[in-house]
């Protein structure tokens, strides 16, 4: 079987079209990598917070804000994508957004902290809304027995991105590095180069990627706008309403809160403890994410046939005992050896983990309710981005900085997330999320596109 074989893909997918539709992850992964975890979270820190008691929680307090904004807004858009077929547009406007944002972090020197944050709120609400987007397409593409191994294509391709972005990154520091210039001048610089990364590159997922849902008919409110945002509210309360059909996605999404808080933890502050903890160099730290993302590539791609293979809970279970060996050895190193092991198992765990989440949460999705279901999953997402970071930065505070300690108590929220992974049983998710699919038919008569074979 060949490994990119067409039968993971529905009937009327092409490769080209996955192809456009992963290189938004290729596209993307720059941000995650260069922004959040490599270059700016520890020049914030350091430079322009210039080293101050209440940095890191700064830092962690900047993203958590961004993710309430997400999560006060999410859910809705996504209705509202739905509703009115605009996945696509509105992944073009969110791309726009996050592209300015990061381009504005640039104008961050030492000392600018209003700046910084505002620029790092925005960009990555911006960001979050392109990742919740960009996933809902992923039912559309793959077959229902494919999911996890076409999620696992787009993120490996992902990281890819990543180590692309960084890759330049890194070059441009060494070199800047060897004629004399200081941080101050050379991170912008990064951060221009991942913003242009980042525009170039989704501009081949606009190109390819389709959008095959319908226009849903909205309810006879004077003004079509107004329809539309009283549409996708109604839409979300009747969801609410029902939340005890779909009690394994529900489950799933509590599961996500307290995994996605450890996963949050590495993604913001990885450099942070490198370099406080281990006493990292920028460039040994920009190394180390650069090793961490081809183990993430590897473990996206390859985890994602295991996954389908031998079942969407297990193998998500499996990277999570992953994790907690991670974070033991993480907390144990003393040395860079036993740290250079810990980042590998994090990037193989990563992206598994994240790719595994996304395939099941896709699983438990009605049809016609994607990008709001998604909108649920990205809900859970950031609510994890604010529980984990804000743990760690309250632990650094209250311990005069002991980032050791603070890295040790991440690992209970993998061991939760565990915990909870055994309360979501996918046969049945998936059950409830087709007999919705047959109620919304039966409910509204709405046009749709053909359902995905089974």
């Amino acid at each position: 079987m060949a490994v990119f074989s067409q039968d993971a893909l529905n009937p009327d997918v092409r490769k080209r079209e996955v192809f456009g539709w992963a290189m938004y992850d290729f596209a993307n992964s720059g941000y995650t990598t260069v922004v959040l975890t490599a270059v700016f979270s520890a020049y914030f820190v350091g430079g322009v917070a210039r080293g101050a008691s209440w940095a890191t929680f700064a830092w962690t307090a900047a993203l958590a804000a961004s993710s309430v904004i997400v999560m006060l807004t999410m859910p809705a858009i996504g209705a509202y994508a739905d509703l009115r077929a605009a996945k696509k547009r509105l992944l073009v406007l969110t791309t726009i957004g996050c592209v300015l944002g990061t381009a504005a972090l640039a104008g961050a020197g030492p000392g600018d902290v209003a700046w910084a944050v505002v620029a790092i709120v925005l960009s990555n609400v911006f960001y979050s809304y392109g990742e919740s987007l960009i996933a809902a397409f992923l039912p559309e593409l793959a077959r229902q027995d494919s999911l996890g191994r076409v999620s696992g294509w787009g993120w490996s391709f992902g990281y890819f991105g990543g180590m692309l972005t960084l890759g330049l990154s890194l070059g441009y520091v060494l070199w800047a590095q060897g004629q004399g210039i200081p941080a101050a001048q050379f991170v912008p610089v990064t951060m221009l180069i991942t913003a242009a990364v980042y525009g170039v590159a989704a501009l081949a997922t606009f190109a390819l990627l389709r959008e095959r849902a319908l226009p849903q008919p909205l309810p006879l409110v004077e003004g079509l706008r107004p329809a539309g945002l009283r549409a996708s509210a109604a839409r979300l309360r009747h969801t609410w309403q029902q939340a005890r059909r779909f009690r394994d996605f529900s489950a799933l999404l509590v599961c996500a809160v307290a995994y996605q808080a450890g996963i949050s933890v590495v993604i913001a502050l990885a450099a942070v403890y490198a370099e406080q903890a281990m006493k990292f160099t920028q460039t040994q730290t920009m190394a180390l994410i650069f090793i961490v993302n081809i183990a993430a590539a590897l473990g996206a791609f390859s985890w994602g046939y295991v996954q389908d293979r031998i079942g969407h809970r297990l193998a998500l279970g499996t990277t999570l005992v992953g994790w907690i060996v991670m974070i033991a050895l993480a907390a144990m190193a003393t040395g860079p050896g036993l740290f250079w092991a810990a980042a590998v198992i994090a990037g193989l765990c990563m992206g598994s983990s994240q790719s595994a989440g996304r395939a099941l949460a896709g699983l438990f999705a009605p049809q016609t309710r994607r990008a709001e279901f998604y909108g649920f999953w990205t809900f859970a997402v950031r609510l994890s981005a604010i529980v984990g970071p804000m743990t760690y930065g309250l632990v650094t505070l209250l311990t005069a900085g002991n980032h050791r300690l603070a890295i040790a108590s991440t690992g209970v929220f993998f061991v939760l997330g565990l915990a909870l992974l055994l309360l979501v049983n996918v046969p049945r998710g998936q059950a409830a999320a087709e007999n919705a699919d047959l109620g919304d038919a039966g409910d509204s008569g709405a046009r749709r596109a053909p359902a995905p074979a089974r």
